[in-house]
């Protein structure tokens, strides 16, 4: 049996520096901004997913703990054993990771439990697609065409209509909406804010994995740790958790995949243009609303999503025109 283990450990440990080596390979090249346009839509599927896992009637508190349990005991184990560790010199960054995301995830809980989701999470992504775009512009020195700005616009303009929609058609929670819709701009600024970090990390490492799984298993840390401060002072039971274990286990998949997803793009590709592809999540959410939740879709609702579309397919149309325009790249 421990031969067994043994083994079993040694092939995913391979699988898993074969893979990091052919990402490392590719990089520079076509393919490489392809497949990060293709890994943000797939982190878009993903993290609408993952957002729905904390909407509905449950403490959206709660609800992340029962997710970053599962996440704290799936990732530590990978990063322990089958990624290589970090360099000392890159400590710092996953410092950064531990404060950044922490700060995110504060404001995030907040919004999500004055305000209601369908309101708060559009004004969250689109905000930040705005922030991402600008900052990352500064930070990596990223110039984007006159298609790739008028489809983030177009992207944004969507999403933020989106809001107002679900805001005017909202009948319950309003009293506390206008702090909820300020704490979603500043949640906005904070995905910007981590989205920028974390693609300036990946990109220091030698190995983009390690980055990847060292930094959801800092990142699972502080949730748990209040949860087991709650339960030993008895303001928080364990029966309260229990329903949640199977939300829990589905958001460890669902995270690393989509924030996974979206940290290999911004490594092979513009962090920008990334960061506004996988916002096209508040489009997929509204998909999951009425394939699985049975809500209706009215005309206007259809145009919003339409112009979301339109962002995405504009932004795919820059990225199409900067590659005729640089016939001579190199694989």
């Amino acid at each position: 049996m421990k031969a067994s283990m043994m083994r079993t450990g040694f092939e995913a440990r391979q699988l898993l520096g074969n893979l990091s080596a052919w990402l490392i390979s590719v990089e520079g090249t076509d393919f490489a901004s392809r497949l990060a346009m293709i890994l943000a839509l797939m982190a878009a599927v993903f993290h609408a997913s993952f957002a729905a896992l904390q909407n509905g009637r449950d403490n959206p508190w709660i609800s992340r703990a029962a997710i970053d349990v599962a996440l704290f005991l799936l990732a530590w184990p990978i990063a322990l054993f089958l990624v290589p560790w970090p360099h000392a010199e890159h400590i710092w960054l996953f410092v950064g990771v531990f404060v950044i995301h922490n700060i995110y995830k504060a404001f995030q809980g907040m919004t999500y439990a004055r305000g209601a989701y369908t309101v708060v999470y559009p004004v969250v992504r689109g905000s930040s697609v705005l922030a991402t775009v600008i900052v990352s512009g500064i930070v990596f020195q990223e110039v984007y065409s006159i298609w790739q700005w008028s489809g983030v616009l177009s992207l944004v303009c969507g999403i933020f209509g989106l809001a107002v929609y679900n805001w005017r058609k909202l009948q319950v929670g309003r009293e506390t909406l206008f702090s909820a819709l300020g704490l979603a701009v500043l949640s906005g600024i904070m995905v910007a804010a981590y989205t920028t970090f974390d693609a300036y990390g990946i990109r220091q490492m030698p190995d983009p994995l390690t980055f990847v799984f060292w930094f959801f298993a800092i990142d699972s840390i502080t949730i748990p740790l209040f949860v087991f401060v709650w339960v030993r002072q008895g303001k928080l039971s364990l029966s309260a958790i229990r329903p949640l274990v199977a939300r829990g286990l589905a958001g460890a998949v669902l995270a690393p995949l989509s924030f996974g997803c979206v940290m290999m793009a911004t490594r092979l590709d513009s962090v920008g243009i990334a960061a506004a592809l996988r916002e096209t999540s508040v489009l997929f959410a509204a998909f999951i609303g009425v394939l699985f939740l049975k809500e209706t879709v009215g005309p206007r609702r259809v145009c919003l999503m339409a112009l979301i579309v339109a962002g995405a397919i504009l932004i795919n149309v820059g990225l199409s025109l900067i590659h005729i325009s640089e016939p001579t790249r190199q694989a």
